[in-house]
């Protein structure tokens, strides 16, 4: 079993700057399709943006430009960092990974993707 817990989530006004983390412990391996989701209230969930095991990030249009996603596998910490926040961006923030590479297309493509772990999730509020 691979356990995520997610930090960071908050309330700021449009235009402010948020970085969400995720700690994972368990069976997690370096390897893994590692993402970032989110949920408005009554909308499907969305995933944000994903990373590989090679470091290969993708992102969903709606974010590109603004967030970017990162890991330090020293220490199984997953990062978003969320820039030029807007009020479309609040919503319910997951973490989620998946033992499939391919996960990492599919997330941020797919939408409501099912993947392998997930996080409880960390609200995001963007507002004046």
């Amino acid at each position: 079993q691979v356990q995520l817990l997610e930090f960071g989530g908050g309330s700021v006004q449009p235009g402010g700057s948020l970085n969400l983390s995720c700690v994972s412990s368990g069976y997690y391996y370096d390897n893994f399709c590692m993402a970032w989701f989110r949920q408005r209230p009554g909308e499907q969930r969305e995933g944000v943006a994903a990373v590989d095991g090679f470091g290969k990030s993708r992102y969903a249009d709606s974010v590109k430009g603004r967030f970017t996603i990162s890991k330090d596998n020293a220490k199984n910490i997953l990062y978003l960092q969320m820039n030029s926040l807007k009020p479309e961006d609040t919503a319910m923030y997951y973490c989620a990974a998946d033992r499939d590479l391919l996960s990492c297309t599919a997330a941020t493509t797919v939408p409501n993707y099912g993947m392998d772990y997930w996080g409880k999730g960390t609200l995001v509020t963007i507002s004046s």
